[in-house]
Order: C-alpha cells, then structure tokens, then sequence
C-alpha cells in the first residue's frame, strides 16, 4: 500500500470517527428531551460505518485477496435505535400519558459516554497512523533530495 493510500484511509476514519462523536453528543444533549417535531420523545441515534468501495466478493472468491488494499471508512447511514423508551412516572408533567407516565428517550449516559471514550481513542489511533504516513513520505522525500 502506498503512503497516500495510507494516509486517505486514517483520513476517512477520522472523519468517520468526528461524525460518530458528533453523534454521540446530540444523543447526550437530547437524553432528557421528551417532545421533539416528529412527536414522541427523541430517540438515540447510531451511525453505521462500512468499507468504501468494498471489493465484490466474487472478486475475493477468485483469489484476488493477496492483491487486497483497504480502502477506508464511510458512513452510510445514521439509524434509529429501535430499543423502548424510559417510562418515568410524571403525573403533573405537560407530556405525561394518560397513566401518569412520561416517554423519556433510550439514551444511557454511561454507555454514550463510553462510547464517546471508545471513538475518541479510535480518532487518536487513526491521527497517529496519518502522521507516520506523513513522516515516512517526508523521509523518503528527505532521502531522494541527499
């Protein structure tokens, strides 16, 4: 794999990362948020990442792996998490049912906060890997002008 192709996929997973930490913290800043305009309470937000320009599994199947480079990180969607939502007894709140319950939405702090941890480190692993890139085509660079 050449040095730029090295240095695009840190890229994309960064980029994938910063939207992934974006997301984390709109869910953290909407885990009280019991009305939103669609109705209902907000419910949490999950980004799905996948391969750019996957390699068609024919192509694999024929014995091409050897030859295989990876192509990075993309986003391809942002999904609902389906879970149910935090019934919390509110009988004086404006958006209580008729039991007296209130829809909070199926956000944990905990786990988007360890989720937050986990992107941040993942971000960190990526910037690093870009910037041995950098500096080895910065050597190479170096060396082909002695």
């Amino acid at each position: 794999m050449g040095v730029f192709k090295a240095m695009n996929v840190s890229a994309t997973g960064m980029t994938a990362q910063q939207l992934r930490m974006d997301i984390i913290a709109e869910n953290i800043a909407n885990s009280q948020t019991t009305r939103t305009e669609n109705g209902g309470a907000y419910r949490r937000k999950i980004p799905v990442f996948y391969e750019k320009d996957t390699t068609s599994f024919d192509h694999i199947l024929n014995g091409y792996l050897t030859n295989y480079e990876p192509n990075g990180v993309k986003v391809t969607q942002i999904v609902e998490d389906p879970s149910d939502f935090r019934l919390v007894y509110e009988p004086d709140n404006p958006d209580a049912n008729e039991n007296g319950y209130v829809e909070y939405p199926n956000i944990d702090t905990v786990t988007e906060m360890t989720n937050l941890i986990d992107s941040s480190r993942a971000y960190e692993a990526s910037a690093t890997a870009f910037q041995a890139a950098k500096s080895m085509a910065q050597t190479g660079l170096e060396l082909f002008n002695s």
